[in-house]
């Protein structure tokens, strides 16, 4: 498995124009396909006056589905190297509209390429991206008497604390990178003089 990737720290736009023609750069991460997919058909009704909504998106932590349109550009100018902007900066996650609105002047082939890979490169950087790592998840329940100092020096350790629950034990979810396994099980032990139990669970992504 992808051991981290990067997707869109937020959804937002940016505008740049070549040759008086506008194009402008919808982002936003998509957890989905079906997401990304709502996302280009949201955008499409925004401008339907626009001479053309091309759109790309990745999904999945390894790349896994890519798609790309050019909706009415020459085959391969739009949505292809707007597709190759997100996989070179390793953006999973995410997708990408840029709607264009015809200035008048005819950019060619190598310039339609520039332009909208460009729309897409210039928006990451306005906009952002944040990275996601992939993290082991640990589950530790503990009695209520240690609950409270075991939480806070989790959290004072840089421990990523996803979700505390309090029942008749507390029961508190970690997510670790799977080297320190071994390492927080001790941790976890010492500090609850051998009270608490861990419980390893499956894998997920996190902030890094």
């Amino acid at each position: 498995m992808q051991e981290q990737y990067r997707t869109v720290a937020h959804e937002g736009a940016h505008e740049i124009e070549i040759n008086r023609s506008r194009f402008i750069c919808a982002l936003a991460p998509a957890a989905t396909e079906q997401e990304a997919q709502d996302f280009i058909a949201r955008i499409r009704r925004e401008h339907p006056a626009a001479t053309h909504n091309c759109y790309a998106y990745v999904i999945g932590a390894d790349a896994a589905v890519q798609r790309a349109g050019d909706d009415g550009e020459p085959g391969g100018t739009a949505g292809v190297p707007m597709l190759q902007m997100l996989t070179r900066r390793e953006v999973r996650y995410a997708v990408a509209v840029v709607t264009r609105y015809y200035g008048g002047v005819k950019l060619g082939a190598g310039g339609l390429i520039r332009a909208y890979g460009g729309a897409v490169g210039e928006a990451l950087d306005a906009l952002g991206t944040v990275t996601r790592r992939r993290f082991r998840l640990a589950t530790v329940t503990v009695g209520h008497q240690r609950a409270g100092r075991l939480e806070n020096d989790l959290r004072a350790a840089g421990r990523s604390v996803r979700e505390v629950h309090y029942g008749e034990s507390v029961t508190i979810e970690v997510g670790l990178p799977e080297s320190d396994v071994d390492s927080f099980r001790a941790w976890v032990a010492d500090s609850t003089a051998g009270t608490a139990e861990l419980v390893l669970g499956g894998e997920a992504y996190g902030p890094a």
